[in-house]
């Protein structure tokens, strides 16, 4: 039996264990749900040993385990390591779900549940197309598989598991499906990732909340303060205002920004599709450029004082936000970490204490178009596309991708199906049942040129 006809078979199949997938609630960032982070690693395992993997095992870690398989077939041949996440974003605000974040939905051929595209739809795509080739006597690679459980808390305990087992997971090229393509009918590959920095800061005024009849405008507000501190951060021109900011910036070449212009994109669909009158950013740059080659700074959260039911004259003694720097090469995201505290400090105002505490970070990565595993990518997609992808920036944050470079001297190959219209980490996450299973047709093709180009 051919590849496709074993697919076309199972499809009700592969759907209905991506649904049992999804229906875990495996959210990393809350210790609540630890019980269900496990539970959803177990299910990975057992997808792996029936999918035909050896090895399969269950990696302590001093968090969340992550999941390893393999199937070492011949030493001769080239070894592909598969990395994604099992563990997924919180689903609040839940009640701006059209159905409940963890009951899969399919309505308008998408999967609605929260970790759809984000990364289960998407890494789900490798043990289906593993198990067809393992079916149909077909596969042409030895292959293991990473899946780890700490993703969106910041992949903190994979780095020491990478470099404790730098032999176990040697490899000639390391896949990872967590990006997305520009649109269904125009394939891309993400050559560049931006890097993170994430910081929360505190804001301290009085020591207790206090009667702002009492003490308005004789004290500093530190919700007030926060407000203007952070927008100190721009100037007219959305140009970050921190010294130093951009000093290590790898300003991309003008032929590079001429590519990237022939990328197929509407504004007008882009406006309509976020209910937006108008885009706004960093002047002299394009809404590709500053998603992709640009830093960025925005505020993820802000809170402070009384935001309960009714009023409550309170004049609060502090005030709090989570702010994120996305990074392009040559930018260090400790660097930057270090010059946006002693920023930050440096302007708060008279009767204002400030706290920076670093979260996470990342680095930015660019990876070579001449490769064989990226001509194996560009050549898998043409098969199953029809037309031959485009190179693109990606404007996410995936640190591993350099983690993986450092610490397993292994290059990576950005091959993803989802759109940047999936709604990752927002409500009502989907991803398109066309490219789940046109990530599970491509994949073993790409097996299969990069074997052939390995020997050639």
């Amino acid at each position: 039996m051919s590849q496709d006809a074993y697919i076309e078979q199972n499809k009700d199949r592969f759907l209905q264990e991506l649904f049992d997938l999804l229906r875990i609630p495996s959210i990393s960032a809350d210790s609540a749900f630890a019980g269900d982070v496990r539970t959803c690693a177990e299910s990975v395992a057992a997808h792996l040993r029936s999918a035909g993997a050896d090895n399969v095992s269950i990696e302590e870690t001093a968090g969340h385990p992550i999941v390893y398989g393999e199937k070492m077939v011949n030493p001769a041949w080239p070894t592909v390591l598969i990395y994604g996440h099992y563990d997924v974003q919180p689903s609040a605000p839940d009640e701006l779900w059209t159905t409940p974040a963890f009951e899969p939905n399919v309505r308008d051929g998408k999967i609605y549940a929260r970790g759809a595209a984000d990364d289960k739809g998407q890494f789900f795509m490798y043990v289906k197309a593993f198990e067809t080739m393992m079916k149909t006597d077909s596969l042409c690679c030895n292959v293991k598989f990473m899946i780890e459980g700490e993703e969106e808390v910041g992949s903190g305990n994979l780095g020491p598991f990478c470099v404790n087992n730098r032999e176990k997971l040697k490899a000639d090229v390391i896949l990872i499906s967590d990006t997305s393509m520009v649109a269904n009918d125009c394939p891309s590959i993400d050559v560049g990732l931006r890097g993170l920095s994430y910081v929360e800061v505190e804001v301290t005024g009085p020591n207790r909340d206090l009667h702002s009849g009492v003490y308005g405008g004789a004290v500093a507000n530190p919700i007030n303060a926060l407000c203007s501190m952070i927008a100190s951060m721009h100037d007219e021109n959305r140009h970050i205002t921190i010294p130093g900011f951009y000093d290590d910036v790898l300003e991309t070449s003008a032929e590079d920004r001429d590519a990237m212009s022939r990328i197929p994109f509407d504004i007008e669909e882009y406006k309509t599709d976020l209910n937006v009158n108008d885009v706004l950013g960093e002047k002299g740059f394009s809404t590709i450029e500053r998603t992709g080659i640009r830093p960025t700074l925005d505020v993820n959260g802000i809170w402070g004082g009384y935001t309960g039911e009714g009023s409550k004259t309170v004049l609060p003694s502090k005030a709090y936000a989570k702010i994120s720097m996305r990074l392009v090469p040559n930018q260090s995201s400790e660097a930057i970490t270090e010059l946006f505290k002693n920023h930050f400090e440096s302007i708060a105002p008279a009767g204002i204490k400030v706290e920076v505490r670093p979260h996470h970070g990342g680095e930015p990565v660019l990876t070579p178009t001449d490769s064989i595993a990226y001509k194996s990518a560009a050549a898998a997609l043409k098969d199953t596309f029809g037309k031959d992808p485009i190179p693109t920036r990606g404007g996410g944050s995936i640190p591993i991708v350099a983690l993986f470079e450092k610490e397993l001297k292994t290059k990576v190959v950005l091959m993803g199906f989802g759109l940047d219209s999936d709604a990752l980490h927002s409500p009502n996450e989907h991803y398109g049942i066309f490219n789940y299973f046109k990530g599970i047709e491509t994949i073993p093709r790409f097996f299969h040129h990069f074997a052939a180009l390995n020997k050639s």
